[in-house]
């Protein structure tokens, strides 16, 4: 572990950075999104739980209507859920002014819109035998994610409105969904899926901050160490920001573009939201799984180093892939990404979108957005005209 020791500071800032502990307000976890984000908006929100099979309780919320569908309310609405990325929470879809934000506008177009929480998060953090300080609450990665987060979300809302739902996945919200379909799992609770900036393939990350930590395994080091949730608690202070800005080569000038790419058009309010609502916990094993696929360039099941520790949980040495092309082939996929991110880099998409080449053709749409980065497809000023009113169309079509 001591060997590089910086290069793992170096990226735990950079994350932190971006995900705004370097500010000093930190969470006001009694104060939920429903009544922080929604209904400060002037819209009605409901608060759901729901229990996975392997026991964490995942809080939901609900926006069953827009502002001036009061008289519609029992109306049967198409649900759509909404699934955030990593770092981040339900208040993703809601950092933009409601003509802007694509669970506001989804609601005002007759939508009935659920926001999921994937576990460790300030809504998520329940379970039914374990407390956040035990380690073993932290033992999973996005596949257990896409294992029992997703399927817990779709069945409730199935059971709450008897419909398939369409389904929004930002970041690492599709890598999971992707996963599932790979695994011919939710098929029968999903009318649609919309993937904004693909996380699938990793293999050609440009930033040097993440592309540096993955090959000094800074993610291993802290699960050694005992780290099991990250970022660890309590907040990180400023200083050990102010350690990280005093490096050779590191701007922090903009450490959001340094490692989601130069996004061209956030607004400064919907920054400042984001600021106050991020970061949200995740476990390090997701961060060395994520590290294990941006080093081989494939989308394979966790390795658990150890070829024998491999043979128990998966009867080889070696972790399976996970095989996009096994996704069935007519269901309706939107697929939008940008020129500029850094993260979901442009030929990573293309290597998923080669594997769906043979995707029905009338069942898959691709965008293609050269000035866009990373958080331009939720904190993008022009993101409605550019990306939700399309999306729309495209809901409208499934």
């Amino acid at each position: 572990m001591a060997k590089y020791p910086s290069a793992s500071i170096l990226l735990l800032v950079a994350l932190v950075c971006v995900s705004g502990v370097a500010q000093t307000s930190g969470h006001d976890i009694h104060n939920g999104i429903c009544k922080s984000l929604v209904e400060t908006r002037g819209y009605i929100c409901q608060e759901h739980q729901v229990t996975t099979e392997d026991g964490y309780i995942l809080g939901l919320q609900r926006i069953p209507y827009g502002r001036s569908g009061r008289n519609s309310a029992t109306d049967q609405k198409p649900p759509v859920l909404l699934q955030h990325g990593l770092i981040m929470d339900a208040a993703a879809w809601l950092l933009n002014p409601p003509d802007q934000a694509l669970a506001f506008i989804l609601a005002d177009k007759g939508f009935d819109v659920w926001l999921a929480n994937a576990r460790g998060t300030d809504s998520s953090r329940g379970h039914k035998s374990l407390t956040t300080n035990d380690p073993a609450y932290w033992e999973w990665t996005w596949e257990q994610l896409a294992a029992y987060d997703l399927p817990a979300f779709f069945n409730y809302v199935n059971k709450q409105t008897g419909q398939k739902s369409h389904y929004v996945g930002h970041s690492l919200g599709t890598l999971t969904i992707l996963a599932a379909l790979s695994q011919q799992k939710l098929r029968n609770s999903l009318r649609s899926a919309a993937l904004l900036t693909p996380f699938a393939y990793l293999g050609q990350i440009s930033t040097l901050l993440i592309r540096v930590a993955t090959q000094t395994f800074y993610a291993e080091q802290f699960y050694i160490i005992g780290v099991r949730e990250f970022p660890p608690l309590p907040r990180l202070e400023r200083s050990l920001q102010t350690i990280i800005c005093i490096q050779p080569g590191v701007d922090c000038s903009n450490f959001l573009a340094a490692v989601t790419g130069p996004n061209c058009c956030l607004s400064p309010s919907s920054l400042d939201i984001y600021y106050n609502h991020t970061p949200q916990s995740t476990s390090t094993k997701n961060f060395i799984h994520l590290s294990q696929m941006i080093r081989s360039g494939t989308i394979r099941m966790f390795d658990y180093t150890l070829p024998l520790t491999n043979l128990q949980h998966y009867n080889k040495f070696t972790p399976p892939e996970y095989n996009m092309a096994n996704i069935q082939k007519d269901i309706p996929l939107f697929v939008s990404y940008g020129g500029r991110d850094a993260l979901s880099d442009v030929n990573d998409v293309k290597h998923l979108l080669n594997d769906l080449n043979d995707h029905d053709k009338d069942k898959l749409v691709e965008q293609y957005i050269e000035e866009y980065a990373h958080y331009d497809f939720i904190m993008g000023g022009n993101v409605r005209q550019k990306v939700y009113d399309p999306l729309l169309a495209f809901f409208r079509q499934h």
